[in-house]
């Protein structure tokens, strides 16, 4: 059915229509966007429960069989990633129109049409079938990037937007010599058909593949932010304007979204590389959620212990996927649903305190009294339990089951002490924060500057998504145990892509 097409048409549309009607006034381009991203979301849990049970669909553009033509492939994993790409660019839209003077979509040029081309790149790349067509969703949702980490200027900006921008261009060209090296070798860049190849090579040319594999672990690597790769993260997402930081909260998920599907289908044979990619992926796992720990207790700021969260939360998941288990798997992804929501949540509350604090800002320093300390007191609160992992709000079931997933004596030494030290740092980095923003005032009068009210209602909505995944945790749980099973199960993927056991043309 013709209804897979629309999180890429949908999005396109509106960010070509954008893009040319630039001089609608501001409240009609909001309008578009709203009803643009509102679509995506309708759309998106449509597509959700057509994946609920366990079949694949797969639409072929064109009309073209594959491995010929291109095709878009929906599974359990890819419509669960589209339902939280829609749900968040929803909220991130709604708090760019909140503000006093200058609202965030007003600072900059095309800021609406951006935030369409963005979501054209991500729905794209969960949804494509095909390595070369990943690699161009990845191009356009990174050029998307590139002009929103540098709407509103300034100087901060600009230089995190320098570094972001030639890292990821040097992880574009090893992408592009990696998708050579396969081509080359298989003379396909259908994903499906690729694992069929790779798995009937000779020995003699599994070095090759060995090395393009690895090439891609680095790209991937460098957009889920994995240690030693994470370097651009921290200033970058610092600097961005709060609903962009928010919204690139699911940027580094996208890269872990690639690792799943690159290494869990089109590896996943008898070459051995799967083995050794996991083998690989586990220290760097390990190690960056603990330096993401530190760099959290050194943060001066709001944004920037976001930032460190953010690189916290890309250590946890890569660790649980390198177990390369289903009970592994299935955490993982109840963990990430959790942690994109929370990370969001932390930026928009530090535009929050920004606005509400307009000496200190959101900086960890005393400021005067404020009348609404005790609803942000409330909201910040409710926030650090959830993210840190304290009963019983979404993060503790995630880490529960993430630990109580571990199968390995490596996983018993190495992760519980890591991921334990780490969320009890943490919990010090938020509450250290949370006092130094909330609770110390300084001797100068009290401000009557209130919070805003609209963007306060939309954190106190977002966060009651945490106390949703709580209470439906076990249905979602369910949820994620069957896509990790079907993630697992990479034979169906390739049967329902090659063999034409699905045709949604039709």
């Amino acid at each position: 059915m013709h209804l897979m097409i629309l999180p890429i048409l949908i999005p396109l549309f509106f960010g070509a229509l954008l893009t040319v009607l630039h001089a609608l006034n501001i409240k009609d381009q909001r309008g578009l966007s709203l009803l643009a991203a509102s679509a995506q979301v309708v759309v998106a849990i449509v597509l959700l429960n057509l994946a609920m049970d366990g079949n694949y669909s797969v639409y072929q553009l064109g009309n073209w069989q594959a491995p010929f033509g291109i095709v878009l492939v929906l599974d359990q994993l890819s419509a669960l990633m589209l339902v939280m790409i829609s749900t968040l660019s929803v909220f991130c839209i709604a708090y760019a129109t909140t503000g006093r003077k200058k609202t965030h979509d007003q600072a900059g040029a095309h800021f609406h049409a951006l935030i369409q081309f963005q979501l054209l790149g991500l729905n794209g790349a969960v949804l494509t079938g095909d390595m070369f067509n990943l690699f161009v969703f990845f191009e356009i949702l990174l050029i998307a990037s590139y002009a929103l980490l540098l709407h509103g200027g300034g100087r901060a900006r600009s230089r995190a937007g320098l570094r972001y921008v030639i890292i990821n261009l040097v992880g574009s060209a090893l992408f592009l010599i990696a998708l050579g090296v396969l081509y080359g070798i298989t003379g396909t860049l259908n994903m499906a058909d690729m694992a069929l190849r790779i798995n009937a090579l000779p020995a003699s040319e599994l070095p090759f593949i060995h090395a393009a594999g690895a090439l891609l672990l680095i790209v991937f690597g460098i957009k889920a932010a994995m240690l030693p790769l994470l370097f651009w993260l921290p200033r970058a997402y610092a600097a961005a304007a709060a609903p962009i930081a928010a919204l690139f909260a699911i940027m580094t998920k996208i890269g872990i979204y690639a690792i799943i599907r690159v290494f869990y289908l089109v590896f996943q044979n008898d070459t051995g590389l799967n083995e050794q990619i996991f083998q690989w992926l586990w220290p760097l796992a390990l190690a960056t959620l603990a330096f993401g720990a530190v760099g959290a207790l050194g943060a001066w700021s709001l944004r920037g212990l976001t930032a460190w969260m953010v690189i916290v939360s890309v250590g946890t998941l890569l660790a649980s996927v390198a177990q390369h288990s289903q009970p592994s798997l299935a955490a993982a992804l109840f963990y990430l649903l959790h942690t994109t929501l929370l990370t969001a949540v932390f930026f928009l509350l530090a535009d929050i305190f920004h606005h509400y604090r307009p000496g200190p800002r959101d900086y960890f320093v005393t400021g005067p009294r404020s009348q609404d300390r005790i609803l942000l007191g409330g909201l910040y609160f409710m926030a650090a339990v959830a993210f840190a992992g304290l009963p019983p709000l979404s993060g503790f079931i995630s880490k529960f089951w993430i630990l109580q997933s571990t199968s390995s004596p490596w996983a018993y030494a190495l992760f519980w002490p890591i991921l334990l030290v780490s969320s009890l740092i943490i919990i010090i980095a938020l509450s250290r924060g949370g006092s130094a923003l909330l609770w110390r005032q300084n001797k100068q009068p009290a401000t009557t500057v209130r919070a805003p009210l609209l963007a306060t209602g939309i954190v106190m909505t977002m966060l009651l998504g945490s106390i949703l995944l709580s209470v439906f945790a076990q249905p979602i749980m369910m949820f994620t145990q069957s896509t990790a099973a079907q993630i697992l199960a990479p034979e169906r993927y390739i049967e329902a892509v090659l063999g034409g056991l699905t045709d949604a043309n039709n």
